[in-house]
């Protein structure tokens, strides 16, 4: 049993609602308000169609200060942060020494002299902290700065009510303001593919904004969804999510854990031509060695193939199925797998077999599924 030794402000707020608080990153989180499948739908749909709120506090936030701050995110990131200027943010990888991953963050450039990183369940709090060993740079890990996730189609219109050119915030834009008399950190990202922004807050003002989001954003179909949401959400838009898509979850027969981000998909995050960074020589040798790919399976029928379901190819096992989510509002069934690499072809006929012998046929298929040229969550005006 893990240990839980983060508290966020909202824990009464899900209380309320029937949460039951289990670990996630350390903090108690409310994976379920109740465990039925209507509610599971109706969430989900809300996200899809109007908006969601959820608390995604259990993120970890560090803040960097002082002369050789930029440094030491260089080190320690794939990202090249000195072409990030303040008010904006971006996606990174953090890698091992092997160049194996071993998180996934987004940077924050706050102004000139101080960022932040925000990460999940790896390692990069210590890889940060390595890479600060000597170094002229403040490191903060910010425990009270809590972070409410509000995404879905009308996030916008909600917002636009009481944030003066929120329209005009781009893709990963962050800007300094107030909600409801409250000073918070808006930042447009999110983790469902819709247009979203996280709101970020003192731990002192989250329950009064997340019942006056609750309470005004009522007619916009605001209402608040579970932490589990966001496996629906991410697996059709094809957000992995660490260790539940990774070896760590799903380890190699003769091989330690650690997944390479040729393998993940996840290369794009390697700023061009960039070195210098931990793992980064053992990342560029991998390239054209990957001993599988996270792809896609888009399954026939409506019944969603289980978390770990084997992946079968002419009566062998070859891969399993991290996750899966069959939308009627979308039409499809589908999933996040883990598949060899002449198996990640868009056709190649597969069937998955859940955990009570039940066989669907299915076919590899490029992810994502939904808002495939991302034109919904980097939507303009």
């Amino acid at each position: 049993m893990a240990i839980i030794y983060r508290t966020s402000a909202l824990a009464p707020r899900h209380a309320e609602i029937g949460g039951e608080l289990e670990d996630w990153n350390g903090m108690g989180t409310a994976w379920f308000y109740d465990h039925t499948d209507e509610r599971a739908v109706a969430d989900y749909e809300a996200v899809r169609t109007k908006a969601g709120l959820m608390d995604v506090s259990g993120l970890k936030k560090i803040h960097l200060t002082g002369p050789h701050a930029a440094a030491v995110i260089d080190r320690a990131t794939t990202r090249n942060v000195d072409k990030l200027m303040p008010g904006r943010a971006v996606y990174a990888c953090m890698l091992n020494d092997e160049g194996k991953f071993i998180d996934d963050c987004v940077i924050y450039r706050i102004s000139v002299n101080h960022w932040m990183v925000v990460h999940g369940t790896g390692t990069g709090n210590e890889s940060i902290a390595l890479a600060a060993h000597g170094k002229n740079v403040a490191v903060i890990f910010d425990d009270d700065l809590h972070d409410m996730s509000l995404q879905g189609p009308t996030a916008v219109d909600f917002l636009a009510k009481h944030v003066p050119g929120i329209r005009d915030l781009a893709y990963f834009g962050i800007v300094q303001t107030k909600l409801f008399g409250y000073p918070v950190m808006i930042s447009r990202t999110g983790y469902t593919g819709e247009r979203g922004y996280e709101i970020f807050c003192e731990a002192r003002h989250a329950i009064a904004l997340w019942d006056n989001i609750l309470k005004d954003g009522a007619d916009e179909g605001i209402r608040p969804v579970q932490f589990s949401t966001l496996d629906l959400l991410r697996t059709e838009s094809y957000l992995l999510f660490y260790p539940g898509d990774n070896s760590e979850t799903y380890p190699f027969k003769d091989e330690p854990c650690g997944d390479t981000l040729w393998e993940l998909g996840l290369e794009f995050t390697v700023s061009p031509g960039k070195t210098g960074f931990r793992g980064a020589e053992n990342h560029y040798a991998a390239e054209g060695k990957e001993r599988f790919k996270i792809y896609g399976v888009k399954l026939e029928g409506t019944t969603p193939a289980d978390m770990g379901a084997a992946l079968v190819k002419n009566g062998e096992t070859v891969g399993v199925v991290t996750y899966g989510m069959y939308s009627k509002l979308n039409g499809h069934n589908v999933g996040i797998a883990r598949m060899p690499v002449d198996c990640a072809v868009p056709g190649t006929k597969l069937t998955v077999r859940n955990e009570d012998g039940t066989e669907i046929a299915c076919t590899a298929e490029e992810m994502p599924f939904y808002d495939k040229d991302k034109s919904i969550r980097t939507a303009k005006g």
